[in-house]
């Protein structure tokens, strides 16, 4: 929705103007893909596999930027959002089975998100760990449900700084460099269950559906910001521009996230497994774990990064999910409008984050959330990616503007790797 009253169009050019605007949805889109139960997964792959687990993030990047920007160009091409080309494509049932599943996983990845981060938060203050996951719900909540978009993303960019944290551990421990680089290009484990479990785990939260919606509407977000944008279709002058800017900030974003991830796997490597600590469950478990081993300081960075990311994946899920849901039903949507202008969206926001705040109070285990929602996830991913690499090569959906072949490629190549984890996900042993 245009800005339309003259405050905010003043307020709208001031932010224009801050370094932080020239990078778009691919950053905030990133960080959100290393959310707290995404810590734990690499969490864990540090600590069981050592170094061994490094060479995931190199194999991930490329595969991870390919998708995510089909779905930022497929928003600014067409001007919706990817549901609403879902439906505009292909039968119901195929929006309807998407979209059922996505809310159900994304509910569960937030109740596993919020316990991560009332339990970071306890151990970091020492306050009742429920009573600070319902501040970080009721904070996330109000902040996106009354806080107009342009403003609220200000805040979201600030906020992607905290992956910094990961990075600024490994100055505090010893880092064999030379062994970094061999276990990279040639780790040594034995390809098992075990294995396999884990390598699915962090491609499964490395390339994730809630994300494929998230960036897509936030392309549109962003172009109804600006006075007088159209979708490509509609003006195609100044696409190339355009299109380059969503290539470079989606890249960017994107390897910003896979480093993250493979510091994470780094320093729990390097001081979890070297020192015999192989079982992780938990963000928090992984950062209270790293106290004795590296000091208070790798800690509190690492306790501190997992609030940062969690107040960005948060949001992320909750309003991927009212995307979604929003333009399946044919309601009106987007974070810069006012709530009583677009209360279904921001009433799927509001269920998604009070019902992840309320199974902390159920007999359902935030780790058993964290699991359904990766089957749910890899359930979804794959006939989804190969949905989003049709709507991208058709004429009669992106115009002139459809994807290359080399992106193309690596779009077949990821839809088969996440083939492949799903498969064995729901294998026996």
């Amino acid at each position: 929705m245009p800005v339309n009253s003259h405050v905010n169009r003043a307020i709208w050019e001031r932010l224009k103007e801050h370094p932080l605007a020239w990078v778009g949805p691919g950053l905030i889109t990133g960080v959100a893909d290393d959310d707290p139960s995404g810590i734990a997964t690499y969490s864990q792959a540090g600590a069981q596999f050592g170094l061994n687990m490094l060479w995931t993030m190199p194999l991930a990047f490329p595969l991870m930027a390919a998708i995510q920007s089909m779905c930022g160009r497929i928003g600014r091409v067409t001007g919706k959002g990817l549901a609403a080309n879902i439906k505009g494509a292909f039968p119901p049932a195929v929006l309807l089975f998407v979209v059922v599943l996505l809310f159900i996983a994304n509910i569960l990845n937030i109740a596993a998100d919020v316990a991560a981060m009332g339990e970071v938060a306890e151990l970091v203050t020492g306050l009742n760990r429920h009573l600070m996951t319902a501040f970080f719900v009721f904070g996330t909540l109000i902040l996106q449900v009354f806080i107009p978009y342009h403003r609220y993303v200000f805040f979201l960019k600030w906020l992607t700084f905290s992956l910094l944290a990961y990075a600024a551990v490994l100055f505090t421990v010893h880092v064999p460099w030379a062994e970094v680089a061999i276990r990279t290009i040639w780790p040594k484990f034995q390809l098992n269950s075990t294995s396999a479990a884990v390598i699915v785990g962090v491609f499964g939260t490395t390339i994730s559906p809630y994300l494929f919606f998230w960036q897509a509407s936030e392309e549109v977000e962003n172009m109804q910001g600006e006075l007088g944008a159209v979708s490509l279709l509609s003006d195609g002058r100044g696409a190339g521009k355009e299109l380059r800017r969503i290539q470079w900030d989606t890249w960017s974003g994107m390897l910003y996230s896979d480093i993250t991830a493979y510091f994470i796997i780094l320093a729990t490597a390097v001081t979890l497994h070297a020192a015999g600590v192989k079982d992780i469950e938990t963000a928090a478990q992984a950062a209270s774990a790293l106290r004795p081993l590296a000091g208070d300081f790798a800690y509190t960075l690492f306790a501190l990064g997992i609030l940062g990311v969690g107040l960005i994946g948060v949001p992320v899920l909750a309003g991927s999910a009212g995307y979604a849901l929003s333009e399946a039903m044919g309601w009106k949507s987007g974070l810069e409008r006012k709530a009583r202008d677009a209360r279904g969206f921001y009433g799927v926001i509001a269920v998604s984050v009070l019902a992840g705040l309320l199974i902390q109070y159920s007999p359902i285990a935030p780790m058993k959330a964290l699991f359904w929602s990766a089957v749910i996830n890899g359930v979804v991913a794959v006939p989804l990616m190969v949905v989003i690499i049709v709507l991208v090569s058709k004429k009669s959906v992106m115009g002139e503007f459809t994807v290359g072949r080399p992106t193309i490629v690596l779009g077949w190549i990821a839809t088969g790797v996440m083939g492949a984890a799903a498969i064995r996900m729901i294998m026996p042993g």
